[in-house]
């Protein structure tokens, strides 16, 4: 990790953390959603090596954009046989984050079920236009397990969000033809133990999981909101290990698992993470600031440790509330490799 985008990200991250984690917690600020943009077809990508051996000009790219230093990292990666019913990379998944009973921890909950999902179909639209070549897929990415500033009655600093509310943005998900994503914010518990807790939603084959390490703060044993926390490739594996066993068990298509990441130390020893064909593995940028600082983040946590897919997120207030424009598909298309999975908070 580099020490100047510790700086960037402290600078940018840390007012975020530092908020109460409950349902009554996230930021607000003013809605900026940006205008469609028509569809641009990218330039075609001639390598620095190739450009100057043929005298042509070389391509000045943004940071995570540049394919040379992609390949150099090792993407693309070697995964495993695809299975049936697999959706990466086949389809690009656009997703909604939040959790219906706050208007402050994303657009999931920050308006009317109604308005959501119209807004979800219009980035799903946008989407399309911008690459047409690849289907978008749209989910709705709940969080599920809360991280919190006090104990509460278990002393963990977590919330598990009853069954009926779970079942209920399912059926907003059924209805727009969505994916549902189980987001866990394990606060001082064990995932280990989380888990078998949602095995009667992940049974179902339109459901996957979702893990922040931001989160994870059973080591540190410090309150959610004052430190940034961690998980392990171990517990990465650990994971994917139990999702591959319910798709053996309930003989399912294979599983997604999204695993959050702004950091160094979010993901510790990402090279040995496991790849599993029952399980899709997406590492997702998960930090919050101006474009060149995603961008970097993208860079330095994403593309430098291949795991398998990657993903990108975008807050509709926190990007842009110091006048910068939220980030279009076209900004994301130049990246490489291209996000297949893209959040908006």
């Amino acid at each position: 990790m580099k020490q100047p985008y510790v700086t960037h990200l402290c600078r940018y991250l840390l007012p975020l953390l530092v908020l109460a984690l409950s349902l009554a917690g996230c930021k607000d600020s003013r809605e900026n959603i940006p205008a469609a943009k028509p569809a641009v077809k990218p330039a075609p990508f001639i390598p620095a090596t190739t450009a100057a051996k043929k005298g042509l000009p070389r391509i000045n790219y943004k940071a995570g954009e540049n394919p040379d230093f992609a390949k150099r990292c090792g993407w693309p990666v070697t995964s495993p046989p695809l299975l049936p019913g697999s959706i990466l990379p086949g389809k690009r998944i656009v997703a909604y984050y939040g959790n219906p009973l706050s208007k402050k921890m994303g657009i999931l909950g920050e308006v009317p079920k109604e308005e959501m999902l119209r807004r979800l179909k219009s980035e799903v639209g946008r989407w399309q236009e911008a690459d047409p070549a690849v289907p978008v897929q749209p989910a709705l990415h709940l969080i599920a397990v809360v991280a919190q500033g006090t104990p509460g009655k278990a002393g963990l600093y977590r919330m598990v969000v009853i069954d009926e509310i779970v079942n209920r943005v399912y059926g907003w998900a059924k209805e727009a033809h969505a994916l549902l994503f189980i987001d866990i914010q394990t606060g001082h518990e064990d995932i280990r133990k989380l888990l078998p807790r949602f095995e009667w939603i992940l049974k179902n084959p339109d459901v996957h999981l979702g893990m922040d390490p931001e989160f994870n703060l059973i080591g540190s044993g410090k309150r959610p909101g004052t430190v940034i926390g961690t998980y392990d490739a171990a517990d990465v594996n650990y994971v994917s290990g139990y999702l591959s066993d319910l798709t053996t068990r309930y003989k399912l298509p294979p599983k997604l698992l999204v695993v959050h990441r702004f950091t160094g130390h979010g993901v510790t020893n990402a090279g040995k993470i496991i790849r599993r064909p029952q399980v899709q593995i997406v590492m997702n940028m998960d930090g919050w600031g101006s474009p060149w600082l995603k961008r970097d983040s993208y860079k330095d946590y994403v593309v430098a440790e291949p795991v398998q897919y990657t993903g990108f997120k975008l807050f509709y207030h926190n990007d842009t509330k110091k006048g910068e424009p939220l980030m279009t598909p076209q900004d994301l298309l130049k990246l490489c490799p291209q996000p297949l999975y893209v959040q908006y908070q």
